[in-house]
């Protein structure tokens, strides 16, 4: 349940992230489009000044000419309109020679929405003989609209809201493509594991019982026999029963431990293998671990090591030794070898060097002495055509 929980939490997490970023950009955004407004209201309010200025009188001439000539270079839609709201001169409209009035009073309308309009206002010195003092004419108002910039500027948060969507529904539509491939490969990794586990007892327990068909006056060398192979069946059923549970950890004696794997192996080799021989050495070291677990990774490591042996006879050392506070257990084996470049890639879920393989043992190995003994596993070395081996490094008994 706490792992569903999690998953919650980081999707929610991904969601107010998303959104907090789309509101981040659009503030910022929308922070530049006003900067840009100001700058065009201060070049409109300058060329206002500047007509009032150069204008004393209130003649369409002189003022068209002004406008015309002042307001050469505006980048943005400008309209100068009568007192009354009528448009006298525009540019920078489309289809500015062409256009109709009715089309400029919509587009101007639209521009006061967008942008106050500035009242474009004439000083005149009335000299008389009684008066002599400044009077001010209002010549209309000068309406402007939002550059092609700002209007770019406008539908870039859209933009990037759009993207930020596409990213987060891509990304989440391939998170759960990921996932829903590796829970069905988990399932058929679990099935392939099961059947491995399951393989050697079974097998073997078959071959008894044609030879004891064969041969009944072996029946009480081969009942114990049979009897270890139904030990192990049911140790098997005991690990998947316990899988998800907090093991048990307890002290453990290595050395015991290699020669009854060893034991146990030897008298159950495949039929393609003549000879094997597996040797034990070291001094009896003991760490602290699950029995259960740490039987299971080192069976997987020997099956490997079987089964990575081509000829028919092969050799597999298993050894134990006091390292300061850890206890290091070596499988070697003499097989095919592995590359350099997939040492790494070996413990990862879903590779697998071994035609109907699924890539599970050794990531459920590595995942066993890492996430549940509180230990390191690593390939020490390999050579293609000469063998591999692998260290398991556990906590040892004497240094707790």
């Amino acid at each position: 349940m706490r792992i569903y929980r999690q998953a919650g939490n980081i999707k929610a997490a991904l969601f107010l992230g998303g959104f907090i970023l789309i509101a981040c950009l659009f503030i910022y955004t929308q922070s530049i489009i006003n900067d840009l407004r100001n700058e065009s209201r201060k070049t409109v309010s300058i060329y206002a000044q500047l007509v009032a200025t150069g204008v004393t009188s209130a003649g369409d001439s002189e003022l068209d000419f002004i406008f015309r000539e002042i307001i050469q270079k505006v980048n943005f839609p400008i309209i100068h309109s009568d007192n009354e709201g009528n448009p006298l001169i525009w540019r920078n409209l489309e289809n500015n020679d062409s256009i109709s009035i009715e089309k400029v009073k919509k587009m101007m309308i639209a521009m006061d929405i967008q942008n106050e309009p500035i009242p474009l206002i004439v000083t005149i010195n009335n000299e008389s003989e009684n008066n002599d003092k400044l009077e001010k004419f209002e010549l209309g108002e000068l309406h402007f609209g939002d550059s092609v910039l700002i209007r770019r500027l406008q539908l870039l948060p859209y933009i990037e809201i759009g993207v930020v969507a596409l990213f987060i529904f891509f990304g989440f539509s391939g998170f759960q493509l990921i996932r829903n491939t590796e829970k069905q490969h988990l399932w058929f990794g679990m099935a392939r594991e099961t059947a491995h586990q399951l393989g050697t007892p079974v097998s073997s327990l078959m071959g008894w019982i044609e030879r004891l068909k064969d041969n009944p006056e072996e029946s009480l060398e081969l009942v114990s026999e049979m009897d270890m192979d139904l030990i192990r069946l049911k140790e098997i059923s005991e690990r998947f029963s316990r899988m998800g549970s907090v093991p048990k950890m307890e002290e453990v004696s290595v050395l015991p431990l290699l020669k009854d794997l060893k034991k146990y192996f030897e008298k159950r080799l495949p039929q393609k293998m003549k000879t094997l021989t597996i040797e034990t050495s070291g001094k009896n070291n003991s760490v602290i671990a699950s029995l259960t677990l740490l039987t299971w990774a080192l069976e997987n490591l020997i099956k490997n090591s079987i089964d990575s042996i081509d000829d028919k006879s092969g050799s597999i050392n298993l050894s134990c030794e006091q390292d300061g506070d850890k206890v290091t257990i070596i499988v070697k084996d003499n097989g095919k070898g592995i590359p350099k470049r997939d040492w790494k890639n070996v413990f990862r879920p879903g590779y697998s060097t071994k035609e109907r393989g699924w890539g599970v043992g050794l990531s459920m190995v590595q995942r066993i002495v890492q996430d549940f003994l509180n230990g390191s596993i690593e390939i020490k070395s390999s050579q293609i055509g000469r063998g591999t081996s692998i260290e398991i490094r556990l906590p040892s008994a004497k240094g707790n």
